[in-house]
């Protein structure tokens, strides 16, 4: 008689087939040989067949009930079982009826588990694609960047983009939550900033054609916070406009002292026709920017939060570094503080006059 299993170098292999294509008598008579092998005293050898054939149950799909009704009927054949001993196999039928069903829903939840994952890692992968943009080389100004999400997906946004030789834009945004609602979020803010740019829209503007955008198109659970800017590389001036972003600091060098980035708006669609004043600050040799989200400024250390006046004295020790050692420095310093938990994204840009 064919056995179910083979066995090839020392490994049981199960046979491919479907459970349909087995006579049941076939399979009990085979369930029945290992039975009364075990029962006769050759248990480890028994027990690692049962073992196989119950790994071939698994793959076909075999109910626990079935399994159960055939040991009974094995029994039967063997022995004369009193009638206590057979009815308690009734309930223990209506037990693993039960038990099957919830186990097959369980699969069934993980094989979807695992398609809705494989949907999210294209999903990663479109993502990472639209933040791609390089950190832009330009003669007389040293830029760094540290991005970093949460998850898989990130609900922060950055944007770089040289308009001429004198001129460049930059943006930084949080979107509520995290996930894939954020991340879709953040998709069509990229685009519409994709479109906006062509256009060479002031800070503001920019900030009051988006505010429009996201309140007509994304959940009013959500919102968008965004600091906007564009510096101009022969006076070297930023203008930039907030929609209720975290403050970013500003580096004075001679002074050796930073200071909080002024600026005040509402954050995105939140308020239908919101204005943006515009600021404007000039840059001396040496001074930085430091652009970043409350992922940043909100990062909890053990039972408290990190206080402002801190991460200060920590960008402070990094003022001497590149743009990028700075951003870079900050981030590894920042998570060994939180235990190399990261609860929320992490973004930072820092531009230096050089």
């Amino acid at each position: 008689m064919a056995p179910v299993w083979s066995s090839s170098n020392g490994t049981a292999n199960v046979r491919k087939g479907r459970a349909g294509q087995l006579n049941r008598q076939h399979l009990q008579a085979q369930y029945k040989e290992i039975l009364q092998a075990y029962l006769e005293g050759r248990g480890e050898t028994q027990l690692y067949l049962a073992q196989q054939l119950g790994k071939w149950f698994l793959k076909q799909n075999v109910a626990p009930e079935e399994i159960i009704d055939m040991h009974l009927h094995t029994m039967e054949e063997m022995v004369d079982m009193p009638e206590p001993v057979r009815e308690s196999f009734q309930l223990l039928t209506e037990v693993m009826i039960e038990y099957g069903n919830t186990y097959r829903e369980h699969r069934s939840l993980r094989s979807r588990q695992k398609q809705l994952e494989s949907e999210i890692e294209v999903a990663v992968t479109m993502q990472q694609t639209l933040l791609s943009e390089k950190v832009p080389s330009l003669e007389g100004v040293d830029i760094g960047l540290v991005s970093v999400p949460a998850k898989k997906m990130s609900g922060d946004y950055y944007h770089f983009v040289r308009h001429d030789a004198d001129l460049f834009s930059v943006a930084i945004a949080d979107i509520t939550g995290k996930g894939i609602p954020a991340a879709l979020c953040m998709s069509m803010i990229k685009y519409a900033m994709d479109c906006l740019y062509l256009t060479r829209l002031d800070p503001s503007e920019i900030l009051f054609f988006l505010n429009g955008i996201v309140e007509r198109n994304i959940d009013p659970s959500m919102f968008v916070t965004m600091l906007c800017g564009c510096y101009c590389l022969e006076s070297h001036h930023f203008r930039y406009a907030v929609a209720g972003h975290e403050p970013g600091f500003l580096y004075r060098a001679k002074e050796e002292t930073f200071y909080d980035l002024a600026g005040q708006g509402i954050a995105l669609g939140v308020k239908r026709g919101a204005k943006y004043p515009e600021y404007s600050i000039g840059l001396e040799e040496g001074d930085l920017l430091i652009l970043l989200t409350d992922g940043v400024t909100e990062r909890k250390m053990g039972e408290r939060f990190l206080q402002r006046e801190e991460l200060i004295g920590y960008l402070q020790a990094e003022v001497g570094r590149s743009a990028q050692e700075i951003a870079d420095n900050l981030y590894r310093r920042l998570l060994e503080l939180s235990h190399f938990e990261l609860p929320d994204d992490h973004t930072m840009i820092v531009i230096r006059r050089a």
